[in-house]
């Protein structure tokens, strides 16, 4: 099989999973607060497709999969300048599309699938066509995403170490925009958040390779070997650093910017197995092979999530819980004629897109799972309950 039909494969697979596993999650509050909250780019985009496919979870999560499938494409044109053999970059792709972060950002709709694919069209772009157009293409993301302001404080940092200062003066004027537009603001007490922040870019990215890409953009700044990719990420990275010691970190929104560094992590990896007699080769061969296992696992996992409810006794503990039941839920109400309810303000969020209005006449009240005589609402997966409640009509007479 040759090296296009390799990638293909990669890519189609991949969309397959994805829209796969849209009919194993519902709409989470969070994603319930974009649709029905104050405009925004990813609310237009996600009502676009919406309006076209229908309010469901495809038409819901449509535009993050295509957004994440561009970037694929993206990240192995990308690819091209650093690594020079078709294998190493398929290898790369497939990393990516692996990772636990890009498959959360492809699945879940927040500003990570945009910020990932904003980065990597700049990337891509700022080598193809002429300034003029990558300045005016960063006005627009400055008006799209508040997500996109640390790119230009990057930016800003790369044209003045090139001495090109109106360009360092435009991303500095575009950062003040962006701040201006989306009110981003700094704020908090030294709190201490800074380890969960480092638990965090391990879980999107696995211990292994999170460790290496730190390395890696050690190693270039040490080395010199740095260009704009590395600005980027390095930038995010320290900021985040920063930040995480006196507020939570909103991890989806930096976590692209390093994952936009895979190119320079991959053409390390690559430098340094290749100067090395095949005996020192072992260490290499067994860390990718390790990585590599770690990201199918992990895969797996999230994949395969559901079953993970038969080993956890508190369902609400388990990872993609915030992202299951009401769908269910809403199936269940209208197997029951059941049109509207009143309910806690998240369910009842989450509930008005599957198309459970909110009424006083039904009251929808969530029971402890050990509560079965009362609950006549009960919501399993795998057979196992995660979900128990009482529905009863109230009488206004």
């Amino acid at each position: 099989m040759n090296t296009k039909s390799i990638f293909f494969l990669i890519l189609g697979l991949d969309a397959l999973i994805l829209l796969f596993e849209t009919s194993h999650l519902s709409i989470s509050y969070n994603e319930a607060l974009l649709i029905y909250g104050d405009k925004s780019f990813l609310q237009q985009l996600s009502s676009f497709f919406i309006n076209i496919f229908g309010q469901n979870d495809i038409g819901l999560r449509l535009a993050m999969i295509l957004l994440h499938l561009s970037s694929v494409v993206l990240l192995y044109l990308i690819s091209q300048r650093y690594l020079r053999s078709q294998r190493n970059r398929l290898w790369l792709l497939l990393i990516f599309v692996l990772l636990p972060g890009v498959i959360s950002a492809a699945l879940v709709v927040n500003h990570a699938g945009v910020i990932i694919f904003g980065l990597l069209l700049y990337i891509y772009l700022s080598a193809k066509l002429d300034e003029r157009y990558i300045l005016a293409l960063l006005f627009i993301y400055a008006l799209l995403d508040p997500g996109f302001s640390y790119l230009f404080i990057a930016l800003a940092i790369y044209y003045y170490v090139e001495k090109k200062r109106w360009v360092f003066l435009y991303n500095i004027g575009l950062y003040i925009l962006s701040i201006s537009i989306y009110n981003v603001k700094i704020h908090g007490s030294p709190s201490g958040h800074f380890l969960d922040i480092l638990g965090l870019y391990s879980a999107i990215f696995t211990p292994i390779i999170f460790i290496y890409i730190f390395y890696v953009l050690y190693k270039r700044y040490l080395t010199h070997k740095i260009d704009k990719i590395w600005y980027i990420s390095t930038t995010a990275l320290i900021i985040s650093l920063v930040l995480s010691f006196r507020q939570r970190v909103d991890i989806e929104v930096f976590a692209p910017y390093l994952i936009v560094s895979l190119p320079l992590a991959a053409q390390s990896f690559v430098s340094s197995y290749r100067v090395r007699v095949k005996e020192f080769r072992k260490k290499y061969k067994f860390i990718f092979i390790l990585s590599l296992l770690f990201l199918l696992v992990n895969a797996v996992v999230v994949f395969f999530n559901q079953e993970l409810y038969r080993f956890i006794e508190n369902p609400k503990k388990h990872f993609a819980y915030e992202m299951n039941v009401a769908k269910e839920l809403a199936d269940n109400l209208k197997a029951r004629n059941i049109r509207c309810v009143k309910t806690d303000y998240k369910m009842q969020l989450r509930l008005k897109f599957y198309g459970i209005s909110e009424c006083d006449k039904i009251v929808l009240k969530e029971l402890p799972l050990d509560d079965v005589k009362a609950a006549n609402v009960t919501i399993s997966y795998s057979n196992q309950p995660i979900y128990r409640a009482y529905v009863t009509k109230i009488n206004n007479r």
